[in-house]
């Protein structure tokens, strides 16, 4: 589970005549197209199959299986987003609310969800969203599905008054330059622009900051198991201490 926008799916899975159709369509992608649905619990073994042909070369255990994802479905499903074209499910962006120190950044992604998916990881109380992943189809990408997949958990923060998003990016473009500098160095590189990384590129221009390097995040040789912590926030965020006696915030006060 990795904040990961435009992800390659491997192998023979047919999600095309699978029995999911999408119900309560919360958006229609002005780029893409596609229709955007809160997951559902009977979407589980779609979903599972379908994050698991998009990181071929990561661990199971570091990804959502079919009762992590029911768990996730029922714990916060007005968090996560499933993109149709018609009733083929073509996409999938998902979080769960955390409390994120980042005093001490440094995590993986067993922290955030147990590797035995005893559950969602889902913290109600949780005052930042946790981008746990973004899977797209192959022959969907470049249509904006990402950017799309951001605005509407954005959206999210905003309706929910959290602080922002926070997540552990991949960062493939590492593999190239890891015998050359440190994650820290490369993330630096990527953030001044100096060098390109076809996914922390893309988060940093959807607003993202790349703020480190967390070792160890997910099992991935290709780039010795390095991330980078981005984190977006929500300036439209009120603390509870700002809150007005009316119970309304400041901010919905402007027009």
């Amino acid at each position: 589970m990795t904040d990961k926008p435009l992800t390659e799916i491997t192998g023979d899975i047919d999600l095309a005549s699978s029995d999911v159709v999408p119900t309560e369509i919360v958006m229609v992608g002005e780029r893409s197209g596609l229709s955007y649905a809160n997951i559902r619990t009977e979407w589980a073994p779609e979903l599972a199959e379908l994050e698991l042909a998009s990181y071929a070369t990561a661990n199971p255990s570091d990804l959502y299986d079919e009762p992590s994802l029911r768990l996730l479905a029922q714990d916060f499903s007005e968090g996560c987003f499933a993109a149709f074209d018609d009733s083929r499910l073509v996409a999938m962006g998902l979080g769960v609310r955390v409390h994120f120190d980042f005093n001490q950044p440094q995590h993986s992604v067993s922290d955030i969800v147990p590797e035995d998916h005893s559950s969602s990881g889902d913290d109600p109380t949780g005052d930042w969203y946790y981008g746990t992943g973004i899977s797209t189809r192959p022959e969907y990408r470049r249509r904006g599905i990402g950017s799309e997949m951001y605005d509407l958990r954005k959206g999210v923060c905003r309706q929910l008054n959290l602080r922002g998003m926070v997540a552990g990016g991949v960062i493939p473009g590492y593999a190239d330059h890891k015998h050359l500098m440190s994650a820290d160095n490369y993330i630096a590189e990527v953030r001044e622009g100096r060098l390109y990384d076809p996914t922390l590129s893309f988060q940093i221009n959807n607003g993202f900051e790349a703020v480190c390097a967390l070792a160890n995040y997910i099992e991935d040789p290709a780039v010795d198991s390095w991330a980078a912590l981005i984190v977006w926030h929500n300036l439209h965020y009120t603390s509870p201490d700002d809150t007005q006696p009316d119970g309304t915030s400041p901010n919905n006060t402007q027009p």
